[in-house]
């Protein structure tokens, strides 16, 4: 039976980040997984896999669209699917073996199979038991799905099916209107798939900003994608070739239904703890199935702790890192810190859409007195010279202290251009720090600059 500092269990972006953290801080170290390769379901059958497709969709995207505008003549390319999947299969390749390298350079142990905790400093992975004076549990999420409708991930599918289709759907339902939904119907749409989303509330990606979900949706349909908003799904079914969605609408119950060659389900994810034990160690759960902690990520249980999708907040694999070095530091002794009003959230279509800190929405309820810093793309001359000028930068800040309390774009690089104002809002800036930093030109990042200055005596180019 082998001893340790830490066991941690599932190697996801939580999981795998902790592990390296905890043996950085001098801890002796090990991980269980039960998959053949490292990285949950991020680098595998999420985040790392669903970027692949989004860039390879948008260069055909491009190709079909922008080329021959910018003087590129020729036939524009056919899809090979297969080789697409292969391109996609090597880059979730090159990351996994990237985490086994650095398990090996920090001397993790990697216990392969699926773990569960017997008793509290053991972790029980097959027939062998392990001792542990500290256990993470980082074990993700799973998706979830509606009653009425069954995944076979053949015809109704995650998005884990949705990314190893045999081949391109003639018509795809996306139900739900999040995150995965509309980067995954996004895909589907460039490659020729006529997407219908079926959205039960009468806005696309919920608690984002008003203004950004307007114009996130008028682009979207301008792309192709085809809304049924404020529909309640009643059920799905499948045959061994189609699928038939049927759905209410919420404003007068009239029911519906839509043909479709796969039905994605894309309805959120749930707190992934099936097989841990945690019931019959006496772990306390919230009602809705996740893990409860304290602020340093302990468990009741002493010498357990829980991080990532298994606890409470936004299911982000950034949000688990931040909380699996974070754990790590405390056993080591160490004070560990999250600040969850910094943590951004992104979307990869494109344009990308990206926010961090408060809504508008949000400071309305709390009261408070606020001002609006707005620059649109368009007044950028990077953005326009690449087909960009799509979209804008919105920065929200104080009205007295100026302090910076939130920022959305929707635009070309949002998901790069969000982090100057965390960086920002994590030392507490003003908008005006902002505006006075000097930004080069040309970039998209003078578009974050110019809603600064918009937010005291106005922006320069609009």
């Amino acid at each position: 039976m082998a001893s340790y500092d830490v066991i941690i269990i599932g190697s996801g972006p939580g999981g795998y980040v902790a592990a390296i953290r905890c043996a950085q801080l001098g801890l002796k170290t090990a991980c269980v997984e039960g998959r053949e390769t490292l990285g949950g379901t991020c680098l595998n059958v999420g985040c790392i896999p669903s970027k692949a497709l989004l860039h390879a969709s948008h260069m055909l995207h491009e190709a079909e669209h922008n080329f021959a505008t910018m003087g590129l003549k020729g036939k524009a390319p056919s899809v090979d699917w297969k080789q697409m999947l292969t391109y996609k299969n090597d880059v979730i390749g090159q990351n996994t073996k990237g985490i086994e390298f650095l398990f090996k350079k920090n001397k993790i142990d990697w216990i392969k199979g699926w773990g569960s905790i017997p008793e509290a400093g053991k972790v029980k992975v097959g027939d062998e038991v392990h001792e542990a004076k500290n256990i993470i549990i980082a074990s993700g999420s799973e998706a979830s799905s509606l009653p009425g409708v069954e995944v076979d991930e053949k015809i109704v599918v995650t998005s884990t099916g949705a990314l190893e289709l045999p081949k391109i759907p003639k018509k795809m339902v996306v139900i739900g209107a999040g995150v995965i939904g509309l980067e995954l119907g996004s895909v589907y749409a460039r490659l020729g798939t006529e997407v219908t989303v079926v959205e039960f509330l009468d806005h696309i990606t919920p608690g984002m900003d008003g203004e950004v979900q307007k114009t996130f949706q008028r682009m979207l349909k301008k792309q192709g994608l085809t809304f049924i908003m404020g529909a309640a799904v009643q059920g799905v079914s499948a045959t061994k070739t189609k699928a038939k969605v049927t759905y209410k609408l919420r404003k007068d119950d009239s029911e519906a239904s839509l043909d479709a060659d796969v039905v994605l389900v894309a309805t959120g994810r749930r707190p992934y703890t099936d097989g841990l034990g945690l019931e019959a160690l006496g772990v306390e759960m919230s009602e809705r199935g996740q893990i409860k902690t304290d602020a340093q990520w302990r468990t009741n249980v002493a010498g357990i702790y829980a991080i990532g999708d298994a606890i409470d907040g936004p299911m982000l694999a950034h949000k688990a890192e931040d909380e699996g070095m974070a754990a790590a530091e405390v056993i080591s002794g160490k004070h560990g810190h999250v600040n969850y009003g910094v943590i951004p959230g992104v979307i990869y279509t494109h344009p990308e859409v990206a926010s961090v800190g408060l809504t508008e929405d949000q400071l309305k309820e709390e009261g408070r007195a606020y001002k609006v810093g707005k620059f649109s793309f368009m007044g950028n001359g990077r953005a326009k010279a690449v087909f960009a000028g799509d979209g804008f930068v919105k920065l929200l800040a104080d009205k007295e202290t100026d302090r910076i309390l939130g920022a959305h774009i929707i635009g070309p690089a949002a998901g790069d251009l969000i982090h100057e104002v965390c960086v920002a809002m994590e030392f507490g800036a003003s908008a005006e720090d902002l505006a006075l930093t000097c930004h080069a030109h040309p970039t998209y990042s003078e578009a974050v600059r110019e809603a600064a200055l918009a937010c005291g005596d106005g922006p320069i180019h609009a």
